[in-house]
C-alpha cells in the first residue's frame, strides 16, 4: 500500500481573496528568485535553489479564491539517485471555510503534493521545505503581508542547510 502524499493545513483569519492572492505571490512566501509568471491558468515558473534543486512548474487549474494546481513539468535534485523525483506530480492549494461554514471569518488552505510520499528518497527535506514555506512562510505572507522566501543563498530550513554543509 503507498503511503499518503504529503498534506499540510493552515487557517487564517484573512478572505479566500487574500488567501489566493498570496499563493500565487510565489517569489513572496517560496523564493525571491522564481522566474515567470505564477498567477494564470497555463502561466510557467522556474525555482531554483543554488545547484541543489531546479524545477519547472505549470498552473494547470486555476479558480480564483478557492483552487490553484501546478504540474511538475521538469524536476531536478542533486542530493537523490534519482534526479528526476517530483516530475509529473502536481502541487494543490484548495482554499475554503473550515468545516463548510460559509459565514465563518476564517480561511483554510490546504496543501497536498500530489505524489510525494515517503517513498521518495527526498521525502524527508521535502516535508520539512514545504512544511517551513507553507505553515510559516506562506501563513506569515497572508496574515501579516511578509513571507520568509528563500534569497540568493540563504537556506530556510534545517535540511536545507544540512544539504549546503555537506556539499562543502
Amino acid at each position: 500500500m503507498t503511503a499518503p502524499d504529503f498534506t499540510t493545513t493552515i487557517v487564517v483569519e484573512q478572505t479566500p481573496k487574500e488567501a489566493f492572492d498570496a499563493i500565487t505571490n510565489v517569489r513572496g512566501w517560496w523564493s525571491e528568485e522564481i522566474e515567470g509568471n505564477t498567477s494564470k491558468l497555463h502561466d510557467e515558473f522556474a525555482y531554483h535553489y543554488e545547484d541543489m534543486h531546479r524545477c519547472k512548474m505549470k498552473l494547470i487549474e486555476v479558480i480564483p479564491d478557492s483552487k490553484i494546481v501546478w504540474l511538475v513539468m521538469e524536476n531536478y535534485f542533486d542530493f537523490t539517485k534519482d534526479k528526476s523525483e517530483w516530475t509529473g506530480t502536481t502541487i494543490r492549494f484548495e482554499i475554503s471555510k473550515p468545516d463548510g461554514k460559509p459565514d465563518s471569518n476564517k480561511t483554510q488552505i490546504r496543501f497536498t503534493h500530489v505524489g510525494l510520499v515517503p517513498e521518495y528518497e527526498c521525502y524527508d527535506v521535502c516535508k520539512e521545505g514545504w512544511s517551513n514555506y507553507i505553515n510559516k512562510s506562506l501563513r506569515n505572507l497572508i496574515t501579516k503581508g511578509k513571507g520568509q522566501p528563500n534569497a540568493t543563498g540563504k537556506p530556510r530550513t534545517a535540511s536545507e542547510e544540512k544539504l549546503k554543509t555537506d556539499r562543502k
